[in-house]
């Protein structure tokens, strides 16, 4: 069986950094820090006082009343980012077959602010259970992609992926293979997360993931930083439109470029941490270009998992010299998470754009925050610290990795 390939025809996001495509790429490529002290809640007891929330956004410019008693944040991030890609790849919902159109949505946590909120309620009415009859539904992680299919009457294959900060790229991943099998002719595919609430950030804190450099958020993120102290905190949501390229190029659609390869391993070591030596991370790249029929030296450009964590950092510097050996040296590396914080399941969907803009405009977005070397990583590596450089890339490769040990790569080239 031949397979079939895949491009990507539209893109959608709403981030700490901006609410279109366009704001997230100009204060991406200009380095503009998300960070800032959380106004969600009352951080006075938290170690942590500060995220990277979604700034601006109000609910009522895209649903009614009655929608939003529906839908948790994490839910009405995805309905917008996907709406954005259906406009930006300009499909014609009465043309296309909406059996053959499918939603693949990744979260890592999902309704967790619907979660607190209705345990918050059963506790202080003194334990009687008058529970919103939406809980569960606006609770579980897999709604996202069915609000987005009923909103649109898509009926192709639809379901969530869940695998921690990894979800939305093993979204991509699915939504890549089902495309190329002839499953479906397009899909949208992302992820989306809304965690910053207590138990969210209390969580995270407990576990002492999260930096607690609260006395300067906005360079609080510094993957592959000596002083690294845990990742930022993030909320919001990535939307791309796969689509078989046949089709795209039948309907005379803008193409991006090609996804052309996938990859997903796993560690089978640690709850939290990744392998020391990033073994599950060698692997997933190299079974991602093995997959993309890509040789390494190929490769221009890596959009890193780099969460300013102290042990994942200098795991993933490895794992790339492994896999790249002497090419490792030539390509350009960024940690995008400096600027607009770890989104947790929808990192990997937002990091994609981020990838897929990298080759349409020929610039690599920076790892900021940058200040001291770290001893203990090799930094001849080309981490784009600090400022935008300009690169003409071809082939752009894209990691994540979640707790649990689940790692996911995928590759996307120009189109040819």
């Amino acid at each position: 069986m031949e397979l079939k390939r895949a491009v990507v025809t539209g893109i959608g996001a709403i981030t700490p950094i901006g609410n279109t495509v366009d704001e997230f790429w100009e204060n991406l490529v200009n380095g503009v820090s998300g960070a800032a002290p959380i106004t969600r809640f009352d951080t006075t007891h938290f170690k942590t006082k500060f995220a990277c929330e979604v700034k601006n956004f109000n609910s009522d410019d895209f649903f009614d009343r009655k929608e939003v008693k529906k839908l948790d944040l994490f839910a009405q991030y995805a309905l917008v980012a996907a709406g954005q890609a259906i406009q930006d790849s300009a499909i014609d919902l009465e043309a296309i077959d909406l059996d053959m159109t499918g939603v693949i949505w990744g979260a890592g946590i999902g309704g967790i602010i619907t979660f607190t909120e209705e345990c918050r309620g059963f506790f202080e009415n003194n334990k009687i259970p008058r529970f919103n009859p939406f809980f569960i539904p606006k609770m579980i992680s897999d709604i996202a992609a069915g609000q987005i299919s009923m909103k649109y009457n898509f009926r192709g294959p639809n379901y969530g992926t869940v695998s921690a900060c990894a979800s939305s790229t093993h979204a991509l991943g699915d939504a890549f293979n089902l495309i190329r099998l002839g499953k479906a002719k397009i899909f949208i595919a992302g992820g989306s997360e809304a965690t910053i609430n207590e138990p969210g950030v209390g969580g995270f804190n407990s576990m002492q993931a999260l930096s607690t450099r609260n006395d300067d958020p906005t360079t609080a993120s510094r993957p592959f930083d000596k002083n690294r102290d845990g990742f930022v905190i993030g909320e919001g949501g990535g939307a791309l439109i796969i689509e078989e390229y046949e089709h795209a190029k039948k309907r005379g659609a803008k193409i991006y470029c090609e996804m052309c390869g996938s990859g997903m391993t796993a560690d089978a070591y640690h709850l939290t941490a990744p392998h020391p030596e990033g073994l599950g991370a060698a692997k997933v790249m190299q079974n991602a270009l093995i997959d993309a029929n890509i040789k390494p030296e190929e490769v221009d450009y890596i959009n890193v998992h780099g969460t300013s964590t102290p042990v994942g950092d200098i795991a993933e510097a490895k794992a790339i010299k492994n896999v790249f050996g002497e090419h490792a040296y030539k390509l350009n590396i960024s940690a995008t998470k400096s600027i607009t914080g770890h989104l947790l399941g929808a990192a990997g969907a937002v990091e994609a754009i981020a990838a897929i803009l990298a080759i349409r405009d020929g610039k690599i977005p920076p790892t900021i925050n940058h200040f001291e070397d770290d001893p203990e990583i090799d930094n001849n590596l080309n981490f784009t610290f600090n400022k935008m450089q300009n690169r003409a890339v071809k082939v752009a490769v894209s990691n994540t990795f979640g707790f649990g040990g689940h790692n996911a790569s995928i590759v996307f080239k120009a189109i040819e």
